[in-house]
Order: structure tokens, then sequence, then C-alpha cells
């Protein structure tokens, strides 16, 4: 999630001001808004323009003490610097770093391949060495999904690119609403609700196994679209992440929209909706990326 900052400009020249806080974020927001077909949630979502960080009682981890708590976990603020930290694991060699993974299933719709964006709009990223390369703002698919299966590969820039609360910095949000956190805490320690893996402000990952600036990440992840009657939800979202290889989020319930600072309650939304990856200032990398509809 766009916390922190975000550049206006297209040759990705971020602006921060002394708080730490984007001066340009509320452009990043009504653009996000914009690519999901969501405008309304604009005023919502722009919330404070404003916040001074913190650390933790321990010193080693910064967030958010002015923030609400969180109803499914009440005794954290949102982006709580205080809520433990997921064990740092190591995960298992990839058998060969500089292929992708997984090649994907014969059903599967095939989003980026090496060469070919067409599944993505607009596609302004950059193409290099059959890499994916986030630049200039976000992109989102022209297909609509829901229930689905989504293998992704990223890579954190080396060396590490951006401020404390926006190294790597970048995610995948289904339904253009709900984000997954891609972000370089290999090297940086935010709030664990803003770390890779995490439901961005929700939940933290169960274990950490990311592995450094320069390696390849991968996320399997598997979606369950929210169900609504009417203007209430009646089932919400889920997610399940193995992160390299190890459970990170088992069936882990979706709150709401993704949100900085802010705890955003479920709006009724058409069972489909684009998936997006965010632009962050970051030239975050990505590889062999295929969804299965479910």
């Amino acid at each position: 999630m766009s916390h922190n900052d975000e550049h206006e400009t297209d040759d990705a020249v971020s602006l921060q001001n002394d708080s730490g806080l984007g001066l340009s974020r509320r452009a990043f927001l009504q653009r996000t808004a914009l690519a999901a077909g969501v405008t309304a949630m604009t005023a919502t979502c722009l919330g404070p323009l404003s916040a001074n960080m913190v650390p933790s009682e321990d010193g080693t981890v910064v967030g958010y003490k002015d923030t609400p708590k969180l109803p499914w976990a009440p005794e954290y603020h949102k982006h709580d610097p205080d809520r433990p930290w997921p064990t740092d694991i190591t995960p298992g060699e990839l058998c060969c770093p500089d292929k992708p993974g997984t090649a994907p299933p014969e059903d599967a719709i095939v989003l980026f391949d090496g060469e070919d964006t067409s599944r993505f709009e607009p596609n302004d990223w950059r193409v290099e060495n059959g890499e994916l390369v986030a630049y200039g703002g976000n992109i989102h698919t022209r297909d609509a999904f829901g229930d689905c299966q989504l293998h992704i590969e990223w890579q954190a820039p080396d060396p590490p690119r951006g401020g404390t609360t926006d190294r790597g910095n970048s995610g995948v949000f289904f339904m253009s609403r709900y984000e997954i956190q891609i972000f370089d805490s290999y090297t940086e320690k935010i709030y664990p609700d803003g770390i890779a893996g995490a439901v961005y402000g929700e939940t933290p990952p169960m274990v950490h196994p990311i592995r450094p600036p320069g390696q390849w990440n991968i996320y399997d992840l598997v979606f369950t679209a929210p169900v609504f009657d009417g203007d209430d939800v009646v089932k919400p979202a889920t997610v399940t992440l193995l992160f390299n290889g190890v459970l990170a989020q088992n069936h882990t319930t979706i709150h709401g929209p993704c949100a900085w600072r802010e705890i955003l309650p479920y709006s009724p939304h058409a069972p489909k909706e684009p998936l997006m990856l965010q632009e962050h200032g970051n030239p975050v990398r990505f590889r062999n990326i295929w969804i299965r509809e479910i």
C-alpha cells in the first residue's frame, strides 16, 4: 500500500516531507481508485495527509500508535510497531534461481510470460530481460477475476531502493482492493501488518521467509472473493499464501478494502474485478505471472 510517498512525474522522482509522508499521496490514491473503478471510495481512502511514525518499545520497528484499534485484534493499533514480528526463516533453495519457478498449468491464464504485457492496462511498465519492471503507475488486468489461484514472482531492487517505509514497495491487489503486501522487509523493519506477505494493514504473515534484494520471491495465492447480500457482506474475502513455499497466510479473513491508517468497511461491488499490481516509485521486478479461475 502507498503508505508514505508516491511520485507524480514520469521519471519516478518521489517527493517526501519532513514527517516521512509523501506529498503526492492524494494523487496516488485517486489514481488507484480510478483504476479500480471505485472512485466513490476516494474520499474515505484519502484519510489524514500527515502523520508521524514512532518506534516500537524495543526500538527495532517503526509504525503508528495514533491509529484505530483493530476490531479483530483489539490489542493492536493499525500499523502497530509493537505487534509481534513473525519468525524470520530461511526458505528452501530455488532449484534454478535464474529461471522462473512453476510453469503455468494448461488451464491457467498467463498474465506475463516474459514478453507480452497485453493482459494489463495501462501497460507502461518496462520489460527488461524477460522481467516486468514497475514504472509509471499501477497496472490492472483487462479481465476481471473473483475466486482464483495466482502465481507471481517478484524481486526487490538491489541495491535497495526507497525510504524506511517505502523500501522495495509494491503490492498485489485482488479485485483492485484487497492487498497482499510486497516489501523489502528483509532490509527494513516496519510495522508487521505492512511487511512482505501481510494482508496489508490487517494481518502479518505467520512466518517471514523472505529472500534478500536481488533474489526472487514466489507467492502462490488462493483468494476467495467476498459475497454480498444487498449492502451487507455475508461472506468476507479470504486468502491463503505460500510464500517461497512456506505457508504464511492460512485461509486468512480479509476484513475490508486496503487502507493506510484507516479501517474501511466492505462496500458492495461486482463478483469479479480486475487484479491490480502497484507501482510505488521502486523498480520492483516481476516474472512468471499466471492465474487460474476457481
